[in-house]
């Protein structure tokens, strides 16, 4: 039974329902025809087995969200300091706005049951409703050109991992370069965003950026022998290198993606090499590879884009790895992973990745440009796209596990105002407002009375920084104590005597040498 409530306070209300009581008293939704529901035979009460959040979802306290806020924000300012500015998309799409862009990784989609005559869908990630966005909004954008950072939750069905970050509930930070450009300068760009980003959030563990090409991949296979119609799944399979074993995966190849053993064995001479930037004189040397377009054009802006990347000073930060694939289906050019650099954490996974999807915005414009030429009108653009997306629940794990070492600050409150003696309850209220008035994080204890001692440990569990203290004394002369809490100094004992005018001051200047 489809039950619609409305609340008032103490009363519940059932809208458009059939079989329950008239509720006659109508004062307060006079327009509106409310009825009382009788619950008795309904389970008004329910008995809680179990209270928990669905699998692969979790709550964060106030020192993991303290933590997460940092993290959030040193990200934002990167991508701010780049040019970034941000858009938001709902959290939903249509379902046909998601299909074929992901692979084998579209069985992870959760779709929502059918409203209102739409199909739709949670999104997988930020990326193709970014491509969505730009296929609508392109043309009111400057030159169909935008730096676009956004910061929002994706879900997927996938099997979680909690302590690892992997979770089917959580947020991608992502920056992306939308239009046209010269080659590989934007793609050396999102690069250096990528490394300032983790470098920004001081992690224990160094990382590394696996990088390939996805044009040098495609010509790999063709070279081998795969056919056009199986190269993206075999590229899947490849991209299992990261977990499986040569063997593994060559086994896979063939009992699974249909390959002749001979093609695979092609194959592996190729995907099992990495190194840096001179693996590229490697590549240089084959013929075959050269003889394919694909792969001569991967190549070439392989060489150029490390060339801008040494310019950018992060080139000693990538790792030249031809077992890169990226499962997702949109991506035409260069594709990357970030991974910690300690056996600790090798299982975790990446922790960043992203590419270049330069035909994905062009999937959407399609149909539209159909129409256009039966009008004959001039068709939309095509909007090439690089991006990169930083997985921060997985760097949140890691984060974690550093701050167990010593405690967190979970608020932003720079002052408590503790009293001595009598309560002082609206002097200390007087005293706070002065504070905020003054732009100072304050607090003081809701208690008519406080206890002194209640009063510092309030103080030190919230690791606040300073403390002003007045008692009846402080009162008559028109001063105030100041005493900084962190410094364990037995000379400033309870705190130093400074007049009420020049309080403010005192405070700030103090804040700004912490």
């Amino acid at each position: 039974m489809n039950i619609r409530l409305a609340f008032n306070r103490s009363r519940l209300f059932v809208l458009n329902v059939s079989h329950i009581k008239p509720y006659h008293s109508l004062a307060l939704f006079p327009s509106s025809h409310l009825y009382q529901a009788d619950l008795s035979n309904h389970g008004s009460r329910r008995n809680y087995h179990s209270v928990k959040t669905p699998k692969g979802t979790r709550d964060y306290n106030e020192k993991e969200m303290a933590v997460r806020e940092k993290m959030f924000n040193s990200i934002q300012r990167v991508f701010k300091r780049h040019g970034g500015v941000t858009i938001d998309t709902p959290v939903f799409e249509l379902k046909d706005i998601l299909a074929g862009k992901y692979g084998e990784e579209s069985k992870l989609i959760y779709d929502l049951a059918e409203q209102g005559g739409e199909n739709c869908s949670l999104r997988y990630d930020l990326t193709v409703p970014f491509a969505r966005y730009l296929a609508m909004h392109g043309k009111e954008l400057n030159q169909y050109q935008l730096k676009r950072y956004q910061i929002g939750k994706v879900y997927r069905r996938d099997q979680p991992a909690m302590t690892k970050g992997r979770l089917r509930e959580f947020y991608q930070c992502d920056f992306d370069i939308a239009g046209t450009y010269d080659p590989m300068i934007p793609d050396a760009d999102i690069l250096r965003i990528l490394c300032e980003s983790l470098d920004c959030l001081h992690l224990p563990h160094p990382f590394t950026i696996k990088i390939n090409h996805r044009k040098i991949l495609d010509g790999i296979f063709q070279v081998c022998g795969v056919p056009d119609n199986a190269i993206r799944s075999v590229s899947s399979a490849i991209d299992k290198l990261d977990k499986m074993t040569w063997v593994q995966v060559r086994q896979e190849l063939i009992s699974d993606r249909g390959l002749a053993p001979s093609v695979a064995d092609k194959i592996g001479q190729y995907v099992q090499h990495r190194g840096d930037f001179t693996l590229l004189d490697t590549l240089m040397k084959d013929q075959a590879l050269l003889a394919n377009p694909s792969a001569a054009q991967g190549i070439k802006d392989m060489s150029l884009l490390f060339d801008y990347l040494d310019i950018f000073d992060v080139r000693h930060k990538m790792t030249f790895d031809l077992s890169l694939a990226r499962g997702l289906d949109y991506y035409t050019g260069i594709i990357y992973e970030a991974i910690p650099v300690n056996p600790s954490v090798d299982d975790m996974g990446s922790i960043a990745a992203g590419g270049r999807y330069d035909d994905l915005v062009g999937m959407f414009l399609a149909g539209d440009d159909d129409n256009k030429k039966k009008k004959k009108m001039k068709p939309k653009q095509p909007i090439p796209c690089v991006g990169m997306s930083i997985g921060v629940e997985r760097i949140f794990s890691i984060l974690m596990a550093q701050h167990e070492q010593r405690p967190i600050k979970s608020n932003e409150t720079q002052v408590y105002v503790i009293s001595v003696g009598d309560g002082l309850l609206k002097e200390r209220m007087h005293l706070a407002k002065e504070l905020w008035n003054a732009g100072i994080n304050a607090t003081f204890m809701y208690k008519n009375k406080p206890k002194l001692e209640k009063q510092w440990t309030a103080c030190e569990n919230d690791m606040i920084p300073l403390a002003v203290i007045i008692g009846k004394d402080e009162l008559d002369q028109d001063k105030v104590r100041i005493k900084e809490m962190t410094a364990k100094n037995q000379a400033q004992g309870g705190g130093v005597i400074v007049n009420r005018a020049d309080m403010i001051n005192e405070l700030v200047s103090r804040l700004e040498k912490m």
